[in-house]
């Protein structure tokens, strides 16, 4: 089996058991079960289309997609996939707060877990940093020190996700309308500063598509952490 696709896997079912069996909402803001089904259906869809949609785009501007078409998929599009359809679906619902905290634990240490499968896959994920003589470069085969940005990001979350369990267990009332924008907001900001370190085109004041819907979340999580201020 395929590295990044165990890792995926195994992220997915770490995700999956810390979302149905520790943190389980006491409350939730959508009372209606039917609806309930439609939002976390939503949130599926909005995600899917997103991490291929803007995996594809990244791609599309770089070498790896200049001969023929390669299908692509990233995390940061399934982020902003989710968030973008079920902000609408609260509008179009009237639904009221966050909804999204409950997602966050297993989100933190899903990524965390999945990009050390994207590590550990090499060069072919085309997710390493770019050359450097530091002390943190890896070679990942090819006799060139490189960041290994995705330990970088994985290591980021792993404390985030120790941060929202700590919050989780000590303020729930907290932990329930803050975590979901202090994830956006930390996932964002993390993932921005990140690309820097990566071999990707750029296309606008020397930032990759990537970076350009990290400022996007970035605002978004702001905003409504403004709001609750």
């Amino acid at each position: 089996m395929n590295i990044h696709l165990l890792f995926d896997l195994l992220s997915y079912g770490v995700g999956a058991y810390f979302s149905l069996k520790i943190f389980k909402p006491h409350q939730h803001h959508i009372s209606d079960e039917n609806l309930r089904y439609a939002y976390y259906t939503i949130a599926l869809i909005g995600a899917f289309v997103g991490a291929f949609v803007l995996g594809t785009m990244n791609l599309y501007v770089t070498d790896e997609a200049k001969e023929h078409f390669i299908l692509g998929k990233s995390i940061l599009g399934a982020i902003v996939g989710a968030t973008i359809t079920i902000e609408i679906f609260k509008k179009i619902f009237k639904i009221k707060g966050s909804t999204g905290a409950y997602f966050v634990p297993s989100l933190a240490i899903g990524i965390a877990m999945g990009r050390i499968g994207c590590f550990l896959s090499g060069l072919n994920d085309y997710t390493y940093g770019i050359e450097t003589d530091s002390l943190f470069g890896y070679d990942f085969g090819d006799g060139i020190l490189r960041h290994p940005v995705q330990l970088y990001e994985s290591f980021t979350m792993f404390l985030f996700f120790i941060y929202v369990v700590v919050i989780y267990f000590k303020n729930r009332v907290y932990f329930e309308n803050y975590i979901f924008y202090q994830f956006i907001l930390l996932y964002a900001t993390q993932r921005f500063l990140w690309e820097f370190l990566k071999p990707y085109e750029t296309i606008v004041m020397g930032l990759n598509i990537f970076q350009l819907f990290c400022f996007g979340l970035i605002l978004y999580a702001l905003y409504y952490l403004r709001k609750k201020i």
